[in-house]
């Protein structure tokens, strides 16, 4: 009996996931995954954590090895590069880079998770000696390097997104002077509104970081190797640059046989299919349906690719699908020096960015009964909530504190995929314990707040 060929593009998430996924359901498979990179399957997430010397090993920071997949029953190719679909004779084509051969191989099933690549700012010196990308194992060695090259003095970050928000905290723990540039006017204000960016942006000039917001890059000087990182607001010493300004989808390949929008996301329809038979996509290189919004937006997030991964896996052999995926709230979460916050759902920029009209909150208190003082674990606590203003449907927030309340993201995160109101979290049966929180719990408190109830 022969085998049903499924072939899988990416060896991030996604295709970590697919083989979990697919080895857990179906038997008599021929699974094939193909990765483009050398090394499989680095966790950029992650490197952080190895930049600042909280892992094992740079080898450890991956989701997976190969022969982990291959007791499996799954065959794992690195440094092989996925080039072309052939959609009629259902092949693909591929290129392997150890030895430069090309070879086609067929499918039954093909499931892209072809991600994203870091954008190179294409401003005159992008090319210059110590010019970085802050992604991939190759990128991470080489800026720990810099990080533990005593003279190294002055590192400029470009973009103040999460990753370079990292990479801001990295180097300053490692004693260099940081420099925080972006062309937008808040620090992560891509991620929480206002009155939590005024927070972070705080911390951050508290703890060193010179930031440098609205501003344009007009070029990287130095003479062969970077030496200063020039602006239309100034120039700043710069003997490392680390750029975190963005990404772009990995779809040039695609292009004429994939549906793709005008920025190259890979389209796909209710049941994650795309515009070919047989193919789906997953991951940070397609259009997510975003349950709040109601529409559909990129979302570059792990825990969005491998619920997209579960939901194909389950329905791949459907003869006619009938249950769409349900979509994803889309919740992150980051430690900013002595802050912690968690985000989900939308804020007023996503929200505005999909067209939807959001009414917002910002709710202060303290975590425990006022009888505990800030000295004994009583710190300040902060809540932003959005929500629909006609309906209360709640779609969106954030939770930040210096104490780890992260989790309650996770509520937030809960609710918003439930539909819930602000009524219903208002009351919402929540525990008390005044070694852990307040009679009614913050997040109830929060959405009173919102209400116009009276402070508590």
């Amino acid at each position: 009996m022969s085998k049903t060929k499924v072939v899988i593009v990416g060896a991030s998430h996604g295709g970590h996931q697919a083989i979990l996924e697919l080895t857990r359901q179906y038997q008599n498979l021929d699974i094939k995954l193909f990765e483009s990179g050398d090394f499989v399957s680095f966790m950029s997430c992650g490197m952080v954590l190895y930049l600042e010397n909280n892992v094992t090993d740079v080898n450890d920071v991956r989701n997976f090895r190969p022969e982990e997949m291959e007791q499996l029953g799954a065959s794992v190719y690195s440094s092989h590069e996925v080039t072309a679909i052939d959609a009629d004779n259902k092949t693909v084509t591929v290129k392997d880079h150890t030895n430069g051969t090309i070879e086609k191989y067929d499918y039954d099933k093909l499931i892209l998770s072809s991600g994203v690549t870091p954008k190179n700012l294409p401003v005159p010196g992008y090319d210059l000696e110590n010019v970085y990308l802050m992604r991939g194992k190759d990128w991470a060695t080489k800026i720990k390097a810099k990080l533990d090259d005593p003279t190294v003095e002055n590192i400029t970050v470009i973009g103040a997104g999460y990753i370079g928000i990292e990479a801001a905290e990295a180097s300053v723990k490692a004693g260099k002077k940081v420099t925080l540039i972006d062309m937008i006017e808040r620090p992560l204000g891509n991620y929480l509104d206002a009155g939590l960016t005024a927070i972070l942006s705080q911390e951050l000039t508290n703890k060193g970081v010179e930031i440098v917001t609205g501003a344009r890059i007009e070029s990287y000087e130095g003479d062969g190797k970077v030496t200063a990182v020039q602006t239309d607001k100034g120039q700043y010493l710069s003997d490392v640059v680390i750029q975190a300004a963005g990404v772009q989808p990995n779809t040039d390949w695609l292009k004429g046989v994939i549906d793709l929008d005008e920025h190259g996301w890979i389209k796909t329809d209710e049941y994650l299919r795309t515009n070919v038979t047989d193919v789906y996509a997953v991951g940070d290189a397609v259009l997510s349906y975003s349950i709040p919004a109601q529409t559909k937006l990129p979302i570059a997030l792990a825990s969005v690719v491998r619920r997209e991964v579960r939901y194909i896996v389950a329905h791949l052999f459907e003869q006619n699908p009938t249950v769409p995926f349900s979509g994803v709230v889309g919740s992150s979460a980051l430690s900013v020096f002595d802050y912690h916050f968690a985000t989900s759902g939308l804020n007023t920029t996503t929200a505005q960015k999909a067209g939807v009209t959001i009414k917002s909150s910002f709710y202060k208190d303290t975590l425990r009964p006022n009888y505990v003082p800030s000295e004994k674990g009583n710190p300040d606590v902060y809540v932003g909530l959005n929500f629909d203003p006609q309906t209360h449907r709640i779609l969106g927030g954030a939770v930040l504190s210096t104490y780890d309340i992260t989790a309650q993201g996770n509520v937030i995160a809960l609710a918003v995929e439930q539909g819930l109101l602000l009524e219903d979290l208002a009351q919402a049966d929540f525990f008390f314990q005044p070694g852990f929180d307040r009679q009614w719990s913050l997040l109830n408190l929060a959405a009173q707040h919102a209400l116009g109830e009276p402070q508590f």
